[in-house]
């Protein structure tokens, strides 16, 4: 079967084979036709090193397909089904999970270090345990979530992370208040749902903040009061909030630098959220007296900060009630033979998200 594979981690193309199958199925396993997956930041993020991920490995952990085939035990799903992947599955019964925080749960990170696909030369690892840049996956069944029939497979697969992230962000972590002022730094995908988050929480000023032109022109479109790019953040701060800083910022890049400018933004006693996944080695600075004096919460937001299956069914629902727009989302569609072009789309800040059709 085909799929795009990252050969050595650093590389910035993926070869699109034709010799890889997809492996490990059996008990407590299904085997998905992937219909359409979302590019996603984090699997950029994965092929440059700044995600650990071992390789060989096949990106894509933002998909939508349908069953093929159930390992034995599999009772959620069957044949036929239409679903979306899950790359976060909760286990439901370790700590995390008992304490009702199931976008902590690790039993799904663990499913990373074990190949699902091989070619002839050996083993391939699937991105985040899932790898859905591929026309057949094996994953877990907890990893395959069923759809209703009127949800098109490009929806699915952006409520499978990044809306389900960005929107999480703004209603479960940050939990917006109404009325107050809003900034969102990095207006991709994830970023752009952040935006409609906080428009149905009811924020009064949402600024965005990208240094793509397109990027903040759409950002108006999906529910931002104003947008500029960062060197015009301060301006915005001081017109917008008098000076003294955000209610909410919500830092959607996953770099220190970014992230200690949207602390600087945050108002004293306001809200900084981290959405951007960074990498290991790329730290935040602040000093004890700022972190004391100034009573800002800092807030990481996993997954949206909330129990994905829950928040999947939210966001069909508002979908469904036209309350938010996921289908102007998606700016760009290439097939999986054109996905170099899709990762060129995504590094160049033209798209919001490119759809791989397969």
């Amino acid at each position: 079967m085909r799929a795009a594979v990252l050969h050595e981690i650093g590389q910035d193309k993926l070869e699109v084979l034709d010799d890889v199958e997809a492996v490990g199925f059996g008990p407590g396993k299904v085997k998905i036709r992937v219909r359409a997956t979302g590019l996603c930041h984090s699997d950029v993020s994965a092929m440059n090193g700044v995600l650990p991920q071992p390789a060989p490995f096949i990106p894509g952990h933002e998909g939508a397909g349908e069953i093929v085939d159930v390992g034995d035990g599999v009772t959620n799903v069957r044949p036929g089904d239409r679903v979306l992947v899950c790359w976060l599955p909760a286990c439901g019964a370790c700590p995390a999970c008992k304490r009702g925080q199931t976008q902590l749960c690790l039993a799904g990170f663990m499913n990373a270090g074990t190949p699902n696909f091989k070619r002839p030369g050996g083993d391939v690892f699937g991105f985040a345990g899932t790898g859905t840049f591929t026309e057949e996956v094996v994953v877990d069944a907890g990893c395959a979530v069923p759809i209703p029939d009127d949800v098109p497979f490009d929806i699915a697969a952006l409520i499978g992370c990044g809306v389900t992230t960005g929107l999480g962000a703004a209603i479960n972590t940050a939990d917006v208040a109404a009325g107050s002022s809003v900034a969102v730094i990095g207006c991709g995908g994830v970023g752009i749902s952040a935006i409609q988050g906080a428009r149905l929480k009811g924020a009064a000023q949402i600024v965005a903040v990208d240094p793509v032109a397109s990027r903040r022109e759409a950002a108006l479109k999906f529910g931002a009061t104003e947008a500029v790019s960062p060197d015009e953040l301060a301006d915005a701060k001081q017109r917008v909030t008098a000076g003294e800083g955000f209610d909410y910022v919500f830092e959607v890049v996953g770099k220190s630098a970014t992230a200690r400018t949207a602390y600087e933004t945050t108002r004293r006693g306001g809200t900084l959220c981290v959405v951007g996944a960074g990498a290991l080695d790329d730290f935040l600075q602040l000093n004890m007296f700022e972190l004391f004096f100034d009573e800002k919460k800092i807030l990481p937001s996993m997954y949206g900060g909330g129990d994905v299956l829950t928040s999947y069914e939210r966001a069909i629902s508002l979908w469904r009630a036209g309350r938010i727009d996921l289908e102007s989302l998606i700016t760009h569609r290439v097939p999986l033979a054109e996905i170099n072009e899709a990762l060129d789309q995504m590094r160049t800040g033209a798209a919001l998200r490119t759809c791989i059709e397969i």
